[in-house]
């Protein structure tokens, strides 16, 4: 069998910090992340963006998480951003007073007064999804709209409840995509679909999500978390952890490259190493027809990785 998570990480700080808008819990090496607003149909703000960032960076690192599910409370997944503020005068949470460039972006994108006051929250929610070594799972319990649809995107299966629907609805309150959806929403469901959905601004339903890929099941509303959680033990328990995370990051960085030369030598790094570690144990335990017991973790990657760095 495949060796069990450290012990000693399962306690970990940052899984028991206090949030306010969102709430975790990890079994089995499931981490469950819910969007916590029931009360608001679980509508996106600056502090759910900063809770989710820091728990998928967190997750990312700790080996007792194999598998990220990500739900919401009570009927909806999440209504979008929640367009009555904080108070403040930008209902995104912005700093009206810069005047930011796209240099400023390219040169400084961490500095604070750009990361807190310009940069798209949905956006960098999605960054650090797509940045994470682990498996992640949508269980979308219903509503998504806005955000609420697009940080699925970066996610890497999405379960349906035959009761959630889909909203790309940015021309109607005149914006623009958020959270990388330009980058995600037309490799998901193709440029066609993708513009006829964001210029349209209707709500999608389950079947035509289905169809064009946006979901890959649909199932009844009290099974969507179920699901997503039988899907997340799937995709990680008995697998290498180190193996689970170089493909995930493999098939989003290499399926975007201008060339197949980037994967060939990506690839040919990624059999060369794990060829002499839990790949060698995986074909030993085929060879002896047993379970694999796989040591390598993924808070320990091989020297190579980041390769795209």
């Amino acid at each position: 069998m495949s060796h069990p998570p450290p012990v000693g990480t399962l306690p970990a700080t940052w899984l028991h910090r206090v949030r306010r808008d969102i709430a975790c819990a990890l079994e089995g090496g499931i981490l469950t992340v819910t969007l916590n607003r029931p009360e608001r149909m679980n509508a996106f703000t600056v502090t759910m963006a900063e809770e989710l960032v820091d728990v998928f960076g967190q997750a990312s690192e700790d080996d007792a998480v194999r598998a990220i599910v990500v739900t919401g409370a009570g009927r909806a997944f999440c209504a979008g951003m929640d367009l009555g503020g904080d108070g403040s005068a930008n209902v995104f949470g912005l700093d009206e007073r810069q005047q930011p460039t796209m240099r400023d972006l390219d040169e400084r994108p961490d500095d604070p007064a750009i990361l807190r006051g310009v940069r798209d929250t949905g956006g960098r929610v999605t960054l650090a999804i797509f940045d994470c070594k682990k498996p992640v799972i949508a269980a979308i319990n219903g509503v998504a709209v806005g955000v609420g649809a697009t940080m699925t995107l970066a996610m890497d299966i999405r379960i349906a409840s035959d009761k959630a629907r889909f909203g790309f609805v940015f021309g109607k309150i005149g914006i623009v995509p958020d959270a990388c959806a330009s980058w995600f929403l037309p490799r998901v469901v193709g440029l066609p679909k993708a513009l006829e959905w964001t210029y349209s601004a209707e709500l999608v339903e389950p079947p035509e999500a289905l169809q064009h890929g946006l979901v890959n099941r649909v199932v009844p509303t009290l099974d969507v978390l179920a699901e997503a959680q039988r899907v997340a033990r799937q995709a990680s328990h008995g697998r290498s952890p180190v193996s689970v995370a170089l493909i995930r990051q493999m098939m989003y960085r290499n399926s975007a490259a201008a060339h197949p030369m980037q994967a060939h030598k990506v690839e040919s790094l990624g059999i060369f190493y794990a060829s002499q570690s839990d790949g060698r144990e995986g074909v030993a335990a085929f060879l002896e027809k047993r379970e694999p017991a796989f040591r390598d973790q993924a808070s320990r990657m091989p020297g190579y990785y980041p390769w795209w760095t």
